[in-house]
């Protein structure tokens, strides 16, 4: 088995990564999925937290296209994060992976509440953690969670898994010509406005010199090529 380069592992998932063939809902199957190419990473012996989006059920710029106040709709974004979180879990757990959901807003009848120590604790102790509910406040998106927490637990990569193989000067879709650029530094990031994460998780990862790693979730092995330090996808850093 190779050594991985990264021992504790914060990977960022989309909620469209449990979604069905019509990018909404949440798809079992799609989640066994999902929780099989996390058992394959736990085989390399890396900690893993997850904080999940929710773009699977509900996108909050709707809301406001609609003249719904942003901290309802962030508050609505937060509860379908902990859905999105509840049902990994328990594909996890089916596919024998031993997992803990916790949440930055306490609800104790469905998760622990976000506690530091214990989150590190559970990585200690060979547990996947998925950290739903976001920050806990709105006008703060899931990618800025995800590096906000990765810095709490002192993850040593971010692992930003979406449904674009990397980063590129144009979008792809639009753009056929599009250039695939395979590392790229934070100005040079924020200075592109990459779309992939937002600038406030881009800065926070700047500021605590985090790498990030942007790769295609549906790429076989992708993330466990970038946990073992290979090139793949885009990586962000210093």
């Amino acid at each position: 088995m190779s050594k991985a380069k990264y021992r504790r592992v914060m990977l960022k998932l989309g909620g469209e990564s449990l979604a069905g063939p019509t990018g909404y809902g949440i798809d079992p199957e799609r989640a066994k999925e999902v929780a099989a190419k996390i058992r394959r990473i736990k085989d390399h012996d890396v900690e893993i937290a997850i904080v999940m989006g929710a773009g699977n059920l509900w996108r909050g710029k709707d809301g406001l296209a609609h003249g719904m106040d942003q901290a309802t709709a962030d508050h609505m974004g937060m509860l379908a994060t902990v859905m999105n979180s509840l049902a990994l879990h328990d594909a996890l757990e089916r596919a024998g992976v031993t997992t803990r959901v916790q949440t930055a807003v306490e609800m104790r009848a469905f998760a622990e509440p976000y506690i530091r120590l214990r989150t590190i604790r559970h990585l200690e102790k060979g547990r996947v953690v998925i950290l739903g509910a976001g920050t806990g406040n709105p006008f703060f998106t899931t990618d800025t969670a995800a590096a906000l927490r990765a810095m709490e637990i002192g993850a040593e990569v971010l692992i930003k898994a979406t449904k674009v193989d990397a980063v590129y000067e144009s979008d792809p879709h639009l753009d056929p010509q599009a250039k695939k650029l395979e590392r790229l530094t934070y100005i040079e990031a924020l200075n592109l406005g990459v779309r992939i994460l937002d600038s406030t998780a881009i800065s926070l990862c700047m500021d605590h010199d985090l790498p990030i790693i942007v790769v295609n979730l549906w790429e076989p092995r992708s993330i466990e090529r970038a946990i073992l330090g290979e090139s793949v996808g885009t990586i962000i850093c210093r």
